[in-house]
C-alpha cells in the first residue's frame, strides 16, 4: 500500500498560508498565466503592503493585483 501526499498548493497560496501574519493566511489568491489576484480583508495598509511583498517573489513576471480591503478596527467599530 502506497500512501499519496496531498498536492502542495501553488506558491503564491504557499506563502500566504505560511506567513508569520495570520490575518495573511485568510487571503485568498486567483492565478493565471498573465496575473495574480490578491483578495480578502486586513486591518491596515502595513498588512497589505506585506501581503504584496509576500506574494512578489512567486510572480514569476505575472502582474499583480492587490485588491486587499483595509478595514481598520476603528473603522469596524463606528
Amino acid at each position: 500500500m502506497t500512501a499519496t501526499l496531498p498536492d502542495r498548493p501553488a506558491p503564491i497560496v504557499w506563502a500566504l498560508r505560511n506567513s508569520v501574519f495570520t490575518e495573511l493566511r485568510r487571503l485568498d489568491a486567483i492565478e493565471t498565466d498573465g496575473e495574480v489576484v490578491i483578495t480578502g480583508v486586513v486591518r491596515s495598509y502595513f498588512l497589505k503592503q506585506i501581503a504584496q511583498e509576500t506574494v512578489r517573489p512567486a510572480l514569476r513576471g505575472r502582474r499583480l493585483r492587490n485588491r486587499l480591503v483595509v478595514v481598520s478596527e476603528r473603522r469596524a467599530v463606528d
